[in-house]
């Protein structure tokens, strides 16, 4: 088998992956930190959310778009959902060991360093927060640190976000889900609540909204988006496959489901208008 290492070239895109539209909070981190790379972004749309799939069914969806990222020349990839990374990462990993990969994790270890009082919520999917990797970084974190990581499902809470990024859900109703996950955290103590799905960043001022409401104590929040884009330059440059060309950088788009609706969201949440193609994968 050919190396991808090998093979791939500077010039070559990166390619960014999610269920949904959550991964652009990712992909907004990797244009402000490697502004001059290529992007492909692909919204597994019709198959989200992945927090009700079984382990098997995200497994076989992570290693069909990362096969036609690859098609596309894709010299790096980024697994842009939690529960993805969680469930999928090490099977992407075995079957393509050459190629710089980074997932997105739940920030429990910046979490335990920026915390005072050593009370964490991490906000997620319940899938997300039921697998054995984050079960270990929590044990392994809270070993280290003293810290207590209290796991807050927030079932659904991703899905409304998408629909929201696409205009089809008031944002009340939003905040309503957010108060009812958020306000318990906030009554146990904790002054830290780590944002481990993609998609919250996107509701941060509503967060935000909701903890005032309770508390006018200093609640950090954690969006770990900035370290993945640190962690993608640092595997580009070890493999010395950054891109230096002068052109501008390209954007595109993919989706399983609706052009509009991922186009939509890429206005909307980012204010860009890339082309964006349907796929069956």
């Amino acid at each position: 088998m050919t190396s991808i290492a090998s093979t791939a070239r500077p010039d070559a895109p990166i390619g960014v992956f999610d269920s949904g539209v959550g991964g652009l909070s990712v992909l907004r981190h990797i244009r402000a930190q490697l502004p001059q790379e290529d992007v492909m972004y692909f919204a597994d749309s019709a198959y989200a959310p992945y927090g009700d799939k079984t382990e098997h069914q995200v497994i076989d969806r992570s290693l069909a778009i990362t096969a036609f990222l690859l098609q596309q020349g894709a010299k790096a990839l980024v697994v842009a959902c939690n529960t993805a990374t969680i469930a999928a990462i090490k099977a992407l990993r075995a079957r393509y060991p050459d190629l710089p990969i980074v997932g997105v994790e739940p920030g429990l270890k910046p979490a335990a360093s920026i915390s005072r009082n050593g009370k964490i919520a991490v906000l997620a999917t319940e899938r997300a927060l039921r697998g054995d990797k984050l079960l270990a970084l929590r044990e392994q974190v809270s070993a280290a640190t003293g810290a207590t990581f209290i796991l807050q499902p927030c079932i659904g809470l991703a899905d409304r976000i998408e629909q929201c990024a696409l205009g089809n859900d008031p944002l009340d109703a939003t905040s309503a889900m957010l108060e009812r996950y958020i306000a318990p955290m906030l009554e146990l103590g904790v002054d830290t609540l780590v944002l481990g799905c993609t998609h919250y960043p996107f509701v941060q001022d509503a967060i935000t909204r909701t903890v005032r409401a309770h508390t006018q104590e200093t609640i950090t929040l954690v969006d770990t988006g900035d370290a993945v884009a640190r962690q993608l330059a640092r595997l580009l440059d070890a493999a010395s496959l950054r891109r230096t060309s002068n052109d501008a950088p390209q954007l595109q788009g993919y989706t399983t489901a609706s052009v509009e609706a991922l186009a939509k969201a890429f206005a909307g949440l980012l204010d860009l208008q890339p082309p964006v193609a349907h796929l069956s994968v």
